[in-house]
C-alpha cells in the first residue's frame, strides 16, 4: 500500500513538473510588447503597438457605456498605459486585463468613434506595428488642420484688390514617421514644426500675406493630403514644406531648396532626398495609395501651362539667397535641385521643399535646436516669399496694389523671357518695351526692368 502510493506522489509529481514546462513554454512563446505610443490629430487618435514580431489581434466596440476592446492575443503588455497622454482625445480611460492567453486592452470612451487597426510590416526606423485608429465621428474622416477656423477661410470681401497672399507651410513627417534623429536624440519632425511655427508668427505679422499650418502638432498627414489641405481647403498661392537633411557622414552641411523635376532629379543627392520623402506615407502607415486621377506627366504639363514651376523655381531662388544670408548653403550651390517630390506634384500652386540644415551634423543639429537660429531660418523664408510676391503680384492682392500705386522694377534672372514676365505681372510686352525703350524680345541677365501699371 505504501509503495503504491509512493507511485502515485512521484506521478503526480511529474505531472506538475510537465505541466510546468508546459506552462513555461507558452509563456514563452508569448510575445512581450513594451513600447505604446499615442498621437492625436485633428481629425482621429490613433494608437500604436510597437511588436517584437507579428500578433494577432481582435477589436471590438460596445455601448452604453461606448468601449472599445482589443484583445492581443499570446502577447504580454509590459507598459504602464497611464503614461500616455489622451487628454485631448474622445478617451476617458484606459484598463488592460491580463488572461493567459491574451492581453485585454479596453478603452473607455467619452464620444463614439468608427475603428480601424492595421498590422505594419517593419519599415525603419520602425519594427512590426499594430496600429489602432479611432476617428472622431463627427468629422466625417476628412483631415483638417485644427489652426484654420471656418470663419478664417479666404472669403469675399468688400475689398477684393486687398486680398492676402495665403502661404501654406507644411512642417515635414510628424506623428508615426518621425523623420531623420540627430545625435543628441532629437527628432526632424520636431524641429521643423518648432520652425514653422515661427515662420507662420512671421508671416502673419508681414503685410500682405497670411500663413495657415497643414500640420500643427505631432501627428501625420498623408503627403497627397497635405496638398489638398492647402490648396482646396485653404485655396493656398504658396506651399513650403519645411525638413531637416541628414547623412551618413557628419561632415555633410548647409541649406538647400528644391522644387518638383519635369525631367528626371538634377542630382542624384535629389534623387535619393525625394525618395526618403515619398517613403513618409509607408512610415507613418497610411493604409491606402494615393488616388490620383491623372498622371505626373499630365500634372507636369499643367505646371509648365500655368506657370507653376517656373514660379517655384524663382521662389525657390530668392528663399536660397535669403537663407544663404543666415546659414550655410549645402555645396555652396545657389541653387534650386530639382526630383520627384510628391508632396509639391500640385499644379495650382507654387511649390518648393526647404531643408533647413543637416540634422546629422553635430554643429548644424545644435543650430537648428536654437531658438535664436530657428528664428533666422524663418526671417530668411519670410524675406524670400515677400520678394517673389512682389515680383509675381497676384490680381487684387495687396502686392498689386503696393505696385499700382509705387511702380515696381524687376531684375531679369536666368531662364526669363519677355512674356514670361510680363504675364507675370499681368500687363502686355509692348508695354514692358515702352516703358524701358526696348525692341523686340532680347533680354540680358541682371537687367533691371520698369514694371508698368497694368
Amino acid at each position: 500500500m505504501k509503495k503504491r502510493s509512493h507511485n502515485n506522489n512521484r506521478i503526480l509529481a511529474l505531472f506538475t513538473l510537465l505541466a510546468g514546462f508546459c506552462w513555461t513554454g507558452l509563456a514563452l512563446a508569448q510575445a512581450t510588447i513594451d513600447s505604446v505610443r499615442l498621437h492625436r490629430a485633428p481629425d482621429h487618435t490613433r494608437i500604436v503597438f510597437d511588436l517584437p514580431s507579428p500578433v494577432d489581434h481582435k477589436l471590438d466596440k460596445l455601448a452604453n457605456p461606448d468601449r472599445v476592446v482589443l484583445d492581443l492575443l499570446d502577447a504580454r503588455l509590459d507598459f504602464d498605459v497611464n503614461s500616455l497622454d489622451y487628454a485631448t482625445s474622445p478617451i476617458a480611460n484606459i484598463r488592460v486585463g491580463k488572461h493567459s492567453d491574451k492581453t485585454r486592452v479596453v478603452f473607455d470612451m467619452r464620444d463614439g468613434v468608427r475603428t480601424r487597426t492595421n498590422l505594419l510590416k517593419p519599415i525603419d526606423p520602425h519594427g512590426w506595428r499594430l496600429v489602432v485608429d479611432l476617428f472622431d465621428k463627427e468629422l466625417n474622416g476628412t483631415t483638417a488642420s485644427s489652426t484654420e477656423p471656418e470663419a478664417s477661410k479666404p472669403q469675399k470681401t468688400e475689398q477684393p484688390k486687398q486680398r492676402l497672399m495665403v502661404v501654406a507651410i507644411d512642417p515635414g513627417h510628424g506623428g508615426e514617421d518621425p523623420g531623420a534623429r540627430g545625435p543628441s536624440g532629437v527628432y526632424e519632425k520636431t524641429l521643423v514644426l518648432q520652425i514653422g511655427k515661427k515662420l507662420e508668427k512671421m508671416i502673419n505679422d508681414q503685410a500682405g500675406m497670411r500663413a495657415v499650418m497643414v500640420r500643427d502638432g505631432d501627428y501625420y498627414v498623408p503627403l497627397a493630403e497635405r496638398r489638398r489641405i492647402a490648396r482646396e481647403k485653404h485655396g493656398a498661392d504658396v506651399f513650403i514644406s519645411i525638413h531637416a537633411d541628414a547623412f551618413t557622414d557628419a561632415r555633410a552641411k548647409g541649406a538647400s531648396v528644391f522644387a518638383l523635376s519635369s525631367s528626371g532629379a538634377t542630382s542624384a543627392r535629389a534623387r535619393y532626398l525625394a525618395k526618403i520623402a515619398n517613403e513618409s506615407d509607408q512610415v507613418a502607415g497610411v493604409y491606402e495609395e494615393e488616388k490620383d486621377d491623372s498622371s505626373l506627366l499630365s500634372v507636369l504639363a499643367d505646371l509648365r501651362m500655368n506657370g507653376s514651376m517656373a514660379g517655384s523655381l524663382y521662389l525657390g531662388r530668392q528663399v536660397l539667397e535669403e537663407m544663404g544670408k543666415v546659414t550655410k548653403l549645402h555645396g555652396d550651390r545657389k541653387r534650386v535641385e530639382q526630383a520627384g517630390f510628391v508632396v509639391l506634384k500640385e499644379p495650382e500652386m507654387v511649390s518648393i521643399l526647404v531643408e533647413t540644415g543637416f540634422i546629422s551634423n553635430p554643429t548644424e543639429e545644435r543650430n537648428l535646436r536654437s531658438p535664436a537660429h530657428q528664428a533666422k531660418l524663418a526671417r530668411s523664408i519670410v524675406n524670400g516669399v515677400d520678394a517673389y510676391f512682389r515680383s509675381h503680384p497676384a490680381p487684387h492682392s495687396w502686392y498689386a496694389a503696393q505696385r499700382r500705386q509705387h511702380g515696381e522694377q524687376y531684375r531679369i534672372q536666368p531662364g526669363d523671357t519677355l512674356s514670361e514676365i510680363a504675364r507675370q505681372y499681368s500687363v502686355s510686352e509692348q508695354a514692358i518695351r515702352a516703358a524701358n525703350n526696348i525692341s523686340g524680345d532680347r533680354i540680358m541677365v541682371g537687367q533691371v526692368l520698369k514694371i508698368p501699371s497694368s
